[in-house]
């Protein structure tokens, strides 16, 4: 443990040496967050938001993801104090904080746009808060000079925004948050405005920050690589709706329904129409012509839950799909639309039955005249994976298992 300026009791980083200076910002007090049944609501009764409930712990990083307009943004803004909770309650500690000024909810919050004020130098962007809140000169400057070192910006606290480029004005934007010391660090899509490379860099600067200031995050995105990447836990939103929670490798291998399959995973999941056959306590696929035997496991869990004969939705991701070399009883004819050489491996999209469907091939499981890319109209065999297969009800789109 590490004592830092401000007297708080903090673990040192990993590899760090014991002083001051090495020490994160941490505000003082517990930042959990907890949302019971939080509603947005309209005029004219449109409901943006519904029933939203989640419980954050201190210091976790949650991301609430899923695709434009499902509500994210809007229950961010709700936190921060920015739009009306219509019902519900939002508590951050133990305070209640529906009618709380966003002033003295001890958040801060970074938006998409930099907001920066075009005629101040870095220095004076960041330091603006704290003057207004009439802070001691000196205790501006550590702040202000304390986040520049963490975000590796100090060489440009004397230059004015325009002289800056998008990944540095965005890193002063989190600077003029992280100075305020909150107990909630609020990120609205912070990195959409950058190119692909400089959110990389900026992904990975957000992860460093978030090991230096130890505190509790928000942050919204409808992008997941994002998602999966920052996240302790994905909070996953469609039409206002909470689809799923859950941990990257949870929402990953373990989706709830079609709509979580679908949006976690690059290239997303293929989906094939099928019947589930049971035969006495046995299990198997029919799809298109071909015949999958379940693992024991999947068995298992049907078998538990009673499932008889019936139809399903079957989805399978690109990277588990089998090209297979030799026919059999499991394989199902496909013929090659697009063969995209990714270096180490393939990209196929094929049609299959009615369906089109992506395979992930690495080109060391690939013979030497199919490393260099499959011709268009090839005719190929591919295949389920008995232990990695998804099954959902084509009903209610719910994951069987």
């Amino acid at each position: 443990m590490e004592t830092c300026r401000n007297g708080a009791k903090v673990p040192l980083l990993r590899g760090e040496k014991g002083s001051a200076e090495a020490c994160p910002l941490r505000p003082e007090g517990m930042a959990t967050l907890q949302l019971k049944d939080v509603k947005k609501i309209y005029a004219g009764g449109v409901e943006a938001v519904h029933a939203f409930n989640l419980d954050v712990a201190d210091q976790e990083f949650i991301v609430l993801v899923g695709p434009s307009g499902c509500g994210k943004s809007t229950t961010l803004r709700m936190i921060a104090g920015l739009e009306e909770i219509s019902a519900g309650d939002l508590y951050i500690g133990d305070q209640r904080m529906n009618d709380v000024e966003p002033k003295n909810r001890d958040i801060a919050m970074v938006f998409q746009s930099y907001a920066l004020y075009p005629h101040m130098t870095v220095y004076e962007n960041m330091a603006f808060a704290l003057k207004l809140r009439k802070l001691p000169k000196e205790e501006i400057d550590r702040r202000v000079r304390e986040a520049a070192e963490i975000l590796d910006i100090t060489e440009y606290l004397g230059r004015k925004p325009k002289a800056l480029s998008g990944g540095q004005r965005q890193r002063v934007a989190i600077g003029r948050a992280i100075v305020r010391e909150p107990k909630v660090f609020l990120m609205d899509e912070p990195l959409s405005n950058l190119d692909a490379k400089l959110r990389n860099q900026m992904r990975a600067e957000i992860i460093k920050l978030r090991q230096r200031i130890s505190t509790t995050f928000l942050y919204v995105t409808h992008d997941q690589t994002e998602a999966m990447t920052l996240g302790d836990r994905i909070v996953i939103m469609r039409d206002g709706w909470i689809m799923q929670i859950g941990t990257p490798q949870e929402v990953f291998d373990h989706p709830a329904n079609l709509f979580v399959a679908g949006f976690i995973g690059v290239p997303q999941m293929n989906f094939f129409d099928a019947e589930l056959v049971r035969e006495g306590d046995v299990y198997r696929l029919s799809c298109n012509g071909a015949q999958t035997a379940l693992s024991a496991d999947i068995q298992a869990a049907l078998l538990a839950k009673g499932y008889e004969t019936r139809r399903i939705t079957v989805g399978c991701r690109p990277e588990h799909m089998l090209l297979k070399q030799t026919a059999g009883s499991d394989v199902m004819a496909a013929t090659v639309d697009v063969s995209e050489m990714m270096g180490s491996e393939i990209h196929l999209h094929v049609t299959c039955g009615d369906r089109d469907v992506v395979l992930r091939i690495p080109t060391t499981e690939l013979s030497a005249e199919q490393r260099g890319g499959l011709a268009y109209g090839t005719r190929i065999q591919i295949a389920l994976p008995p232990e990695r297969v998804h099954l959902f009800d084509p009903e209610t789109e719910e994951n069987l298992l």
